[in-house]
């Protein structure tokens, strides 16, 4: 699973951290802005088999940046904004409710 952000990378880090060692899934966040910590790349794309944006704007950089090269990966918005601290409870709830409709989550 690869969960996305801009430059801010309290969500998708938040997300990476809870999914460590967890029930087998492996995630990776990276970001689309210049300046963020690990630019999500085509290598990103080819190895998620499912991705995840925080907000449509990431949905809409990804599209034009690798249009075909997502190889029909659907892109998931889970409408969090980058409003959090890393590790945040609040943070947490607002991610496992978003990602429940599609992934198990960790308690």
């Amino acid at each position: 699973m690869l969960t996305q952000q801009a430059a801010g990378v309290k969500p998708g880090l938040t997300a990476e951290t809870m999914y460590q060692g967890f029930t087998g899934d492996a995630v990776k966040s990276a970001g689309t802005e210049p300046g963020a910590r690990i630019r999500v790349n085509q290598g990103h794309i080819g190895w998620a088999d499912m991705i995840f944006v925080m907000e449509k704007k990431h949905g809409r950089i990804l599209r034009e940046k690798f249009g075909e090269g997502r190889d029909g990966k659907e892109l998931i918005c889970l409408q969090i904004e980058d409003n959090y601290r890393y590790m945040e409870p609040a943070l947490i709830d607002e991610l496992k409710a978003a990602l429940s409709g599609h992934v198990e989550v960790p308690e």
